[in-house]
């Protein structure tokens, strides 16, 4: 039966596309062709993965607020969450990609972090600065850029952060390089000054960083004008970031995927010392666990908190990394309540741990019996 010419145009992309999809999915050699189709196909959960899943579910769902949680094995780059891919304020866990884009430019030779530094009343900012007690009472603060990176990751300093963040080019600087390393579903936002001012109805000045000022001035902000502010801020945080994205990203830091093995291992080390969030991810970690973890925690309103977050790198004794988010993009729950939630999100990565070595290890005692001796 001939095919009528005015239908071909119909049929042929259709013929094209099946001569080429062998090509397509073609095997690299010494691939099975098999391999390549089953990769097509949607992975099978097992038992353990199905109830750690859901465990994850019932710990999101447990606490009244919008609540993200993202778990990703380093090793496999299996994916857990519970609403992991909605956009939430990330708070001071952007200082993660301030102290990346430093490290890279250090591999890069664009940065030595000996370089001196000098901070000044003109320097600080908002809320937590521990620096800034030092500069009260000593006019100034000298150190280098280093010590900057340590102070703004292991005792979150906004102060030392926005300075560092001025020395590695700007907001744009980190947000082009989180684009460039293909971190989808992260922005960087602005630096802490501009953002904190934002939320609160106000545009920043430096006296704001003296004394009570900044609070002063926020008190005398009309309240629809700041609750404006507030909802604007969390209906499309400029910070704003998926746990998803944030886990993903933290996994490919564990597997040096982003920086240089002596940049990776700095940047590991100095998220271990963290001082902020005790008890927080790090609070139900079980012995023998590391935790290397960044805080973020945002503004009140009427009760409410805009960003309570806590992101990491968990590590079983047998040293297998779990990349984990976990964050509360607003909630009216008391603070022991979100962490006892974080907690027992580190507890379910252990027990899963645990549940996957629990199965897997007589299916390689088997394997080791069947062995020629």
């Amino acid at each position: 039966m001939s095919i009528p010419a005015r239908f071909l145009w119909l049929i042929l992309p259709l013929l094209a596309f099946a001569i080429a999809l062998p090509f397509l999915v073609r095997p690299e050699r010494g691939e099975p062709a098999s391999r390549v189709m089953l990769a097509m196909e949607e992975r099978i959960e097992t038992p353990e993965e199905r109830a750690f899943e859901q465990r994850l579910e019932e710990i999101g769902a447990g606490l009244d607020g919008e609540v993200g949680i993202a778990v990703v094995d380093a090793e496999t780059g299996y994916a857990y969450d519970f609403d992991g891919h909605e956009m939430l304020p990330q708070q001071s866990v952007s200082k993660l990609w301030v102290s990346m884009v430093a490290l890279a430019q250090v591999d890069a030779g664009e940065l030595d972090l000996d370089e001196g530094v000098t901070i000044r009343r003109e320097d600080l900012v908002l809320f937590h600065q521990p620096i800034r007690e030092i500069v009260r009472t000593r006019g100034s603060f000298t150190s280098d850029y280093a010590d900057l990176l340590q102070r703004a990751i292991t005792r979150s300093d906004n102060a030392a952060n926005d300075r560092l963040l001025r020395r590695v080019g700007g907001a744009e600087e980190v947000q082009d390089w989180l684009d460039d390393n293909d971190i989808e579903g992260v922005r960087f936002g602005l630096d802490e000054r501009t953002k904190q001012s934002a939320i609160a109805g106000l545009e920043w000045r430096q006296s704001y960083s003296y004394g009570n000022e900044f609070y002063q001035a926020r008190d005398q902000v009309p309240e629809d004008v700041r609750r404006d502010a507030f909802e604007s801020y969390l209906a499309d945080p400029v910070d704003g970031a998926t746990p998803l994205a944030i886990a993903r990203a933290l996994a490919r830091l564990a597997n040096g995927e982003l920086l240089s093995p002596a940049s990776t291992q700095a940047l590991r080390d100095t998220l271990e010392a963290t001082r902020s969030g005790p008890r927080r991810l790090k609070g139900g970690a079980p012995e023998g666990w590391r935790v290397e973890h960044k805080t973020g925690t945002g503004q009140f309103f009427d009760g409410e908190q805009s960003g309570y977050n806590d992101v990491g790198i968990l590590t079983s004794p047998e040293g297998r990394d779990y990349a984990v988010a976990v964050m509360i993009g607003r909630t009216r729950e008391p603070t022991p309540a979100r962490m006892e939630m974080m907690q027992a999100v580190t507890a379910a990565v252990a027990e899963f741990d645990r549940a996957r070595r629990d199965e897997s290890e007589p299916q390689l005692a088997a394997a080791r019996g069947s062995e020629p001796s």
